[in-house]
């Protein structure tokens, strides 16, 4: 391996890259992975059937049913992922023992220890998600409801989720990004567009005026183009969070799933830097719609990274995931995803951005296209595969043998 990642790093090093260097930087940035691809959405409070435009299509066995098989199959995925992690909760997978049962506005940090627990034991940073979601008071508007005891009851959950998330960032001594996204909206034509998203704003500014640690706790607001249920209008939509996100100091969370499908997040990004200190990204992959499918190598990732890097925006981009397939092996379904996204941020990083701003600059937009079509097939596996060996993670494909192997002592056995 060493012979071949030496060809290949000397192929990379006469456009000028720094390999070991890349190798380095990738090292220290973190990928957020989130919990619900596990037991597809359903969290530990006794949701039931999801809500809120929330789909999960197929019945692959070996769906975790508790805390603990959720956090043995997180186990599996971290084995077999490089780079630095981290987990991105909801508020439903609070944790309840001995028959206790609180409502979500009443959660508190004593419902998490066991998540601090196993972050803490394995060095990994906690984000969370208040869920707006999957609950008797969420079948209608939640935010920004007309009903003032609906709005009151998601502005306490609210709150009790920043708190939760400030416990997180002084206990793991790293920042928690706590992420509000709500799926009100209409299924037609609406009557009156703008009070809805007054009463969103107003709850908003009740979530923020509780006291707490700004440095510890990253809050942002999270928008979407439609979804089922809300086809016609959706209260909380780009223009509306971007807005509010920069009057009010909070970061913008931007999900590539949540723009209308010719719109791209890689072409976005560049534009929110110039705004924002920080920008928060729920990296996903929408097939003619916000499906949430698992992310790929795919063109959108990869420019989406190459945004990242040639910005010097890696301490300035929170990144995390957010699919869910329930069709595929579940703990497969994380481990490609997040082996991709880290794939896609070395690929970034082993681009000539430099020669080709130099090059856009002189208007030599023919050598632009000769070095993005070249640099398709370089050496680029062979980069990839050494990072992972120095990881101490399989390589290529063998990974899935880790995975058939746990399905067959594990997950097969879950009924």
């Amino acid at each position: 391996m060493n012979q071949i990642f030496k060809e290949a790093k000397a192929v990379y090093e006469k456009l000028g890259m720094k390999v070991d260097e890349a190798l380095k930087t990738l090292q220290a940035f973190p990928v957020s992975m989130h919990c619900w691809q596990g037991d597809d959405v359903v969290g530990f409070d006794g949701a039931g059937a999801l809500s809120g435009g929330i789909q999960t299509t197929g019945n692959y066995p070996g769906k975790a049913r508790n805390y603990q098989e959720l956090m043995d199959d997180i186990d599996e995925v971290l084995k077999l992922v490089p780079g630095t992690k981290r987990i991105n909760l909801h508020a439903s997978y609070a944790i309840f023992e001995d028959g206790e049962k609180v409502d979500r506005n009443a959660i508190e940090p004593q419902h998490f220890v066991k998540w601090v627990e196993f972050a803490k034991a394995r060095n990994l940073g906690l984000d969370f998600n208040p869920t707006i979601f999957s609950h008797p008071l969420a079948e209608g508007l939640t935010l920004s409801s007309p009903d003032q005891k609906v709005r009151e009851f998601w502005i306490e959950h609210c709150q009790a989720c920043i708190r939760i998330a400030e416990y997180f960032a002084s206990e793991l001594g790293t920042p928690c990004l706590m992420n509000i996204w709500i799926p009100d909206g209409l299924k037609d034509i609406p009557g009156d567009r703008l009070t809805p998203r007054k009463r969103f704003m107003e709850s908003l500014d009740q979530i923020l005026s509780i006291h707490y640690d700004k440095e510890k706790v990253l809050v942002c607001l999270e928008s979407k183009v439609f979804g089922i249920g809300m086809e016609s209008y959706t209260v909380g939509s780009s223009e509306f969070t971007m807005n509010y996100a920069k009057t009010r100091g909070i970061l913008p969370l931007m999900d590539n799933g949540h723009y209308h499908p010719t719109e791209v997040v890689s072409d976005k990004l560049s534009a929110m830097l110039l705004f924002h200190d920080k920008v928060a990204l729920h990296v996903t992959r929408p097939v003619r719609w916000d499906s949430d499918h698992v992310v790929l190598f795919d063109d959108e990732t990869k420019e989406i990274a190459k945004e990242i890097v040639r910005n010097n925006a890696m301490d300035r981009v929170l990144v995390g995931l957010d699919f869910f397939d329930a069709s595929i092996n579940r703990v497969a379904a994380w481990t490609i995803g997040m082996r991709n996204m880290q794939k896609a941020m070395l690929y970034a990083l082993l681009q000539p951005y430099d020669m080709l701003k130099e090059a856009q600059d002189q208007g030599d937009f023919t050598k632009i296209m000769v070095l993005n079509e070249e640099l398709k097939t370089y050496p680029f596996n062979d980069i990839w595969d050494y990072y992972c060996e120095m990881n101490h993670v399989p390589v290529r494909e063998t990974w899935y043998d880790e995975v058939k192997n746990y399905e067959t002592e594990v997950l097969a056995k879950r009924g």
